[in-house]
């Protein structure tokens, strides 16, 4: 989908007319950390999955707004693009806080609302995220050797057991070269705490079925977050997951899928 954001890229598995299902990705990942989980939900749902603007294999480019702003207006988008009018929806880290504010802010209607380890209360960021954002110009000129071992260093620390190489790799190659190094940053850059401080006092308005599943080894955003979202959220279901860091989709697939096969609906 070509949009003012830039090209969106996505995909689908499993049958068309099954129940849909839309897997958001967070950051600073890409839609290829849902593939083990999409592969077992394709087995009862028609599976979409996407990169957010300005990660993965959507377009990157100098001045792109890559905000949460930006990518809760291009989800609400998207669904419309899709022909999904209440899609069930599971949404890792950035990627929760998206699709709360296309809910919330933009009407997109979901069926259901699965959350993983969420970006949803404030505070939020780390020192790396505030010493990037003060400084994302001078980060982007770091030689490419440099920049690599940062981005590596970053990426594995979201894995309480450690990730694969191979997967590794998969998930820093989007952000090397040009002009990914550059897009890396300015991610960063742009996440501030306002586009959620918009949305918090509003989680009480969620009339529809919520689970939040969080990796117990979480260092990004402890767990003790996801208990104050579920109290926050009418209803909501608290599923922790043992032996996973943020990554939660890397650290424990088998169980996460479970987790969302017992929640989600399986009939239209």
């Amino acid at each position: 989908m070509t949009h003012t954001f830039g090209d969106v890229r996505w995909r689908k598995l499993g049958e068309p007319g099954n129940p849909p299902v839309v897997l958001c990705h967070g950051t600073p990942f890409s839609s290829y950390v849902w593939r083990a989980v999409a592969r077992v939900l394709a087995r009862h749902y028609e599976v979409f999955l996407w990169d957010m603007p300005g990660y993965g294999s959507s377009a990157m480019f100098d001045g792109q707004d890559v905000s949460l702003a930006a990518q809760g207006r291009v989800f609400a988008d998207l669904l419309d693009h899709w022909g999904l009018t209440e899609p069930l929806v599971v949404a890792h880290d950035f990627g929760g806080a998206v699709s709360l504010r296309a809910h919330l802010l933009h009407g997109a209607r979901y069926r259901a609302l699965a959350l993983v380890d969420p970006v949803a209360l404030a505070p939020w960021g780390s020192p790396f995220f505030r010493l990037v954002g003060a400084n994302s110009a001078v980060f982007e000129q770091l030689p490419p050797a440099l920049h690599r071992a940062l981005v590596r260093e970053y990426v594995s620390s979201a894995s309480s057991k450690g990730l694969h190489p191979d997967v590794l790799d998969k998930l820093v190659e989007p952000w090397l070269g040009d002009p990914g190094q550059g897009a890396f940053y300015r991610q960063i850059a742009q996440s501030d705490q306002r586009f959620t401080d918009e949305i918090q006092g509003r989680y009480g308005e969620i009339d529809m079925p919520v689970l939040v599943c969080w990796g117990e080894d979480d260092t990004w955003i402890p767990i003790a977050k996801g208990h104050e979202l579920v109290s926050l959220i009418p209803g909501a279901r608290f599923e922790p997951i043992a032996g996973a860091g943020h990554l939660v989709q890397e650290d424990a697939p088998a169980e996460l899928a479970a987790a969302l096969l017992d929640f989600l609906p399986r009939n239209a």
